[in-house]
């Protein structure tokens, strides 16, 4: 099962910092602490008075969203800006007592939270600053969060703690069409149990793609936060809950099938584990080039289609130990009707015909996520039919990302990184990696 869960806000932890002493004139007696200047006095017999120390300004806090605000805006965060003096804490908390994660600035005067805050919520903040002298203040601001009159939910295709093939992407679902893209790219977190670089891809307005550079890792564990409650997704449409899933990329299992040599190979953890004879599509059915991933199997399923009932080409078959790659009906299953030609010639209708025996080690070994790859077809492969994620380049992956940046990820979590500054990749073809341009021109992105 799938589960979402709305998360509260992260903890933080903020260092103090230092502030410097400098000397002053000693207040004369029942003057008090704080700011003083020298009192005057007699000086060498004279009567002179003595000059007035200069008037040290007191430290101002300022913070954002102000006290008693009423109708917030989650998505700006919380602001504390300090003059004359340095930030010396800042605490931030809902009404629940969840803490607000946030850092200061380099220039010490300044914090800011790390993400939006939740719609419809109370949050108090206080904040310590403290001057060169050593004078301390104490700051409250209490406010309340907007309720928005539309928000959009968020649903990630991942099961929670389930297991998919080394070319998965993670795939989020928006409930309303998405317009201020980098708003929610920036609101997103990976966690990885190894190093992976990668991407968002958006999918139109409402649907959005991370995917590695390079297949991922063999068991990798991925973690997921999307911190989008209070992240205004669309002029006036609010996010409505955060979003956390954890799931696994398992073992690496890569199929790549050639049209003309008419057989495939099935590599198992980047070694060469099988090279079976196939039969793909016929002349007028081929199947279509592009590395697609299994996206479900069955036994039996069956498969009906080649035109109307009584048609020369209609079929209609009961197919054992199928794993399916297209949506529009393209799969790697058994075939004991067509071992003849398997290994020869293309006489099916667009499927890859395997030998029962071979159909079946392969069908048990299946997992959604695993990478198949056609090539050498007189047929072009077409975007979103099927999980057609890997038909782009890295560089296009990466146009279709609304900041344009790729994500380092790994146990401590991600950032967005400049791509110039990646290391070219050294993965291997097709173990690790697919071909480029493995969809031909048939891809319309």
């Amino acid at each position: 099962m799938r589960r979402f869960r709305i998360s509260a806000t992260v903890a933080i932890a903020f260092g103090l910092l230092a502030a410097a002493c400098s000397g002053s004139s000693a207040p004369s007696p029942g003057s008090g602490t704080g700011t003083g200047t020298a009192s005057p006095g007699a000086q060498g017999g004279h009567g002179a008075a003595a000059a007035s120390s200069p008037a040290v300004p007191a430290v101002a806090v300022a913070i954002s969203p102000a006290n008693g605000s009423k109708n917030a805006n989650p998505s700006a965060g919380v602001a504390v800006h300090v003059a004359h003096g340095t930030v010396t804490s800042v605490t931030v908390k809902g009404a629940d007592g969840s803490p607000v994660a946030g850092s200061a600035g380099t220039d010490g005067v300044s914090w800011h939270s790390r993400w939006a805050l939740g719609v419809d919520e109370t949050y108090t903040v206080s904040v310590v600053a403290a001057s060169a002298s050593g004078q301390r203040v104490t700051s409250t601001s209490t406010f309340r969060t907007l309720t928005p009159s539309a928000t959009f939910t968020t649903q990630i295709f991942e099961g929670f703690n389930e297991t998919y093939g080394v070319g998965m992407p993670l795939m989020l679902n928006f409930s309303q069409p998405i317009t201020d893209k980098a708003a929610v790219e920036r609101s997103l977190s990976l966690t990885t149990s190894k190093p992976v670089i990668g991407a968002w891809y958006w999918d139109g307005d409402q649907a959005l793609y991370f995917r590695p550079r390079d297949y991922w890792p063999a068991n990798t564990t991925v973690s997921f936060t999307g911190h989008l409650n209070g992240v205004e997704g669309a002029s006036g449409v609010y996010g409505a809950h955060d979003l956390t899933q954890t799931f696994m990329i398992g073992r690496s299992l890569v199929a790549v099938a050639s049209t003309t040599t008419h057989r495939t190979q099935i590599y198992l953890n980047g070694k060469l584990r099988y090279n079976w004879p196939v039969s793909t599509g016929r002349t007028s059915l081929p199947t279509p080039d592009g590395t697609y991933l299994s996206v479900e199997k069955a036994n039996p399923v069956r498969m009906i289609g080649g035109g109307p009932v009584g048609s020369a080409g209609h079929y209609d078959e009961l197919v054992n130990y199928a794993v399916r790659f297209t949506y529009s009906g393209d799969y790697y299953h058994s075939a004991p009707w067509s071992v003849v030609s398997q290994g020869t010639s293309n006489v099916s209708h667009g499927c890859v015909n395997l030998a029962p025996e071979d159909a079946i080690i392969y069908y048990n070994m299946s997992i959604p996520g695993d990478p198949i790859t056609i090539t050498n077809s007189t047929a072009g492969g077409k975007w979103d039919d099927g999980w057609t994620q890997w038909f782009l380049s890295w560089s296009q992956l990466l146009a279709g990302s609304a900041l344009h940046q790729a994500v380092s990820a790994g146990p401590s979590g991600s950032t967005f990184v400049d791509p110039s500054t990646l290391t070219p990749s050294t993965a291997t073809v097709p173990t690790a990696t697919p071909a480029a341009g493995n969809a031909r021109v048939g891809a319309t992105l």
